[in-house]
C-alpha cells in the first residue's frame, strides 16, 4: 500500500488515503515521487467541476521522481535516474496520432495520469499526490541534471502546454508574440517565447502586474482594460498565446493580430462568450486555434530545451498537509506561479 492524499467526494477536502500500485509489467518503470506540482486541473477534478470525477481521486500530473525498479523489457531507464511523468500514462499507441508521437490526441483517448482507466486491468489511475507511481516506460521522460527537480515539476503540464503551441506554430526570432494572462501558464509562455527569439508582450488587466511582467522577461506590457493601449496594438502581433482559463472577450485581442496572425487558446475549455466577430478573422485571414499539452517526444524536447536555456517554473514549495490551503489560495490567484509539493512531507507523515 502507498500513502497518498485523496478527495473522497466533491465536497470533501483532500486527506490521507492509502492506494495500491500495480506490480511491474515488462515495460513498467517504478518511481519514488520526490516532487509534484499542483495544477488548477487538480482542483477541478477534486471538486468535480467538469463532471465525471471517480472518487476517491488522487490528483497530481506534474511528477518528478527517482526510478526504483524497471520491468524486464525496459532499456532506456535505470534505477536512480531522475525522471518525470506528466498528464498521461498511456494511449492506444496504434492510431495515426500515436504513431506521430501525438499521444495527447490519441483517436481512442489517452489515459490521464489520474481519474482514468488503465487499458490493461481497467483499474482507475491515481496521480502524483502519493509516495510512488508505476508507469509504462513510453510515458516517462528523462530530467536533466541541469534542471532543479522541484522547479522542473510544473514543466510537465504548465511547461508543455505553452511550449507545444509556440513550437508547432513556428514562433522564432523576429516574431511578435502576445501572452494573455500572467499566471502559471502565462509566465512560462513568456520564457519560452523569449528563448525562441520573439519580441514578447504581456496582456494583463492589472497595473500591479507591469513590473512583474518585465521581471519575467516581457519586452512590453499592455493593460487590456485600457482602450487606448489596445487600439495602439491593433494589427501588431504574429501570435497571441491565450492562457486565460475562464470565459473572456476574444474580440479585442483578435484585432491585435496582423494579417495571417494566430490566436492560440490553451486555457479556455468553455464556449466562447461573448460571441466572436467572424469578420475580424475573415477579413485578415486570421486563425483562431487551440492546443492541448504535447506528446511524449515533444515533452522530452521541451525538458531538454529548458535545460539548454536555463528555463524553469517559478514555484512556491508546499508540504502536502497544507494542500487544502493551497487550493484556496489558487482560487484567489495567490501564488507565483505554481505550488510544488515536497513529497518528503508525505513520507514523514
Amino acid at each position: 500500500m502507498t500513502k497518498a492524499y485523496a478527495a473522497q467526494s466533491e465536497t470533501s477536502e483532500l486527506a490521507p488515503h492509502a492506494i495500491e500500485r500495480r506490480e511491474l509489467r515488462a515495460d513498467d518503470v517504478a518511481i519514488e515521487i520526490t516532487y509534484c506540482g499542483v495544477c488548477h486541473t487538480d482542483i477541478h477534478y477534486a471538486e468535480n467541476d467538469w463532471g465525471g470525477t471517480i472518487y476517491p481521486v488522487v490528483p497530481g500530473h506534474e511528477i518528478i521522481g527517482k526510478v526504483t525498479a524497471v520491468g524486464d523489457n525496459v532499456k532506456d531507464f535505470n534505477v536512480g535516474d531522475t525522471v518525470g511523468v506528466g498528464c498521461m500514462v498511456d494511449s492506444c499507441r496504434e492510431c495515426s496520432s500515436c504513431e506521430k508521437g501525438l499521444e495527447q490526441y490519441c483517436l481512442n483517448g489517452m489515459v490521464p495520469t489520474y481519474n482514468g482507466e488503465d487499458l490493461h486491468d481497467k483499474s482507475i489511475t491515481y496521480g502524483g499526490y502519493s509516495e510512488k507511481i508505476v508507469v509504462s516506460d513510453r510515458f516517462v521522460v528523462r530530467v536533466s541534471e541541469k534542471l532543479d527537480p522541484a522547479k522542473a515539476a510544473p514543466l510537465l503540464c504548465a511547461g508543455i502546454t505553452t511550449y507545444s503551441p509556440l513550437r508547432h506554430f513556428g514562433v522564432q526570432k523576429g516574431h511578435k508574440v502576445g501572452v494573455i494572462g500572467m499566471g502559471g501558464l502565462g509566465h512560462m509562455g513568456v520564457k519560452f517565447a523569449k528563448a525562441m527569439g520573439a519580441e514578447v508582450t504581456i496582456f494583463t488587466r492589472s497595473e500591479s502586474k507591469v513590473s512583474e511582467a518585465k521581471k519575467q522577461g516581457a519586452d512590453h506590457v499592455i493593460i487590456s482594460t485600457d482602450d487606448k493601449q489596445m487600439e495602439a496594438a491593433a494589427e501588431t502581433f504574429d501570435f497571441l498565446l491565450d492562457t486565460v482559463p475562464v470565459q473572456h472577450d476574444l474580440n479585442p485581442y483578435i484585432n491585435c493580430l496582423k494579417v495571417d496572425g494566430t490566436h492560440i487558446l490553451v486555457g479556455l475549455l468553455e464556449p466562447v462568450d461573448p460571441a466572436l466577430q467572424a469578420g475580424a478573422l475573415v477579413m485578415k485571414r486570421r486563425v483562431l486555434a487551440g492546443s492541448l499539452i504535447g506528446g511524449i517526444p515533444e515533452t522530452q524536447e521541451m525538458l531538454d530545451f529548458c535545460a539548454e536555456h536555463s528555463i524553469h517554473c517559478d514555484v512556491e514549495m508546499l508540504d502536502i498537509q497544507n494542500i487544502n490551503d493551497a487550493f484556496v489560495r489558487m482560487k484567489k490567484g495567490d501564488v507565483k506561479y505554481r505550488f510544488v509539493i515536497d513529497m518528503d512531507s508525505l513520507k514523514q507523515s
